[in-house]
């Protein structure tokens, strides 16, 4: 086979070991008239590794809008083009999501050549649920902004997958602890693929405290995944939430899922788990 003329293709390339390149990524490389590229000169060590020497141009977030008109020129004159990131997927994070959304617009061709992906690669191994998840990249860089944004994904049953970065990821950890609270299961997958590849599944705090026992720990590249939210029962309605976030200003989880039970007629303990939900473990029982 060979690459079709005026046709992008959006190629995966590795998250880190080189050896996740596919055959078919390696062919089209080589056979492409021009690669865009986010970093030219780290897709040019990528392209040394592997004797390719198809011509590079910049594509990334400060001059994608720019290069649109070049890259609709080069296809319409039946020239093949491939978009490539860092590392990864396009677009999953990176830059490219307008120039395909114009080439689209214009009817022009978009071909996808999969591969690695560091929000895959740990959902597979995470020990989560993965029937149903949410990508939600990176969360904001100030914490008043990450703890609204996470909390308005309390409530959300399917499991989340956040990016983070080194700097950040003690902080994100600890609002993620404060928001979802101590005991939500979670996995902190670090480097991946990479030398110093570090997969952790726990509870929260348990993640916060693993984290912390180890400076090198906080460094490199992250995925966080946290399990969804316990699915609603019963209990879980919003005039129960309101009657039991009350009671949980002047008492603790246990006794306030005790009232609550007295004025609703419900079991104290679906009342007690949704307490505990609502970021108030003051105490834990066990059943009842």
């Amino acid at each position: 086979m060979t690459v079709e003329s005026g046709a992008l293709y959006v190629i995966a390339t590795p998250i880190g070991n080189l050896e996740d390149i596919s055959a078919r990524a390696l062919r089209i490389l080589q056979e492409v008239q021009g690669i865009a590229a986010e970093d030219t000169r780290h897709t040019g060590r990528l392209l040394a590794h592997f004797g390719i020497q198809t011509p590079l141009f910049s594509l990334h977030e400060h001059n994608e809008r720019a290069r649109l008109e070049q890259v609709v020129a080069r296809l319409r004159e039946g020239q093949a083009l491939a978009l490539v990131s860092d590392a990864g997927t396009p677009l999953i994070s990176d830059p490219g999501f307008p120039l395909v959304r114009e080439l689209r617009q214009q009817g022009l061709k978009v071909i996808p050549v999969p591969g690695p992906s560091s929000i895959v690669a740990a959902l597979s191994v995470a020990g989560l649920p993965t029937d149903r998840f949410v990508f939600e990249g990176f969360l904001p860089a100030k914490s008043a902004a990450r703890c609204e944004r996470l909390q308005s994904l309390v409530r959300e049953e399917r499991t989340l997958i956040f990016l983070e970065a080194s700097h950040r990821i003690a902080e994100t950890l600890a609002d993620l602890v404060a928001i979802f609270g101590e005991e939500r299961p979670a996995t902190i997958a670090r480097e991946l693929t990479k030398r110093f590849e570090e997969i952790h599944t726990a509870s929260l705090r348990e993640l916060k405290l693993w984290l912390d026992a180890a400076t090198e720990r906080h460094k490199g590249e992250f995925v966080v995944l946290v399990g969804g939210a316990p699915v609603a029962t019963e209990a879980d309605t919003p005039e129960n939430r309101r009657l039991l976030a009350a009671l949980l200003m002047e008492l603790p989880a246990s006794r306030a899922a005790t009232v609550a039970a007295r004025l609703t007629g419900l079991r104290k303990k679906a009342l007690y788990d949704l307490a505990l939900n609502l970021g108030n473990p003051e105490e834990k029982e066990s059943g009842e």
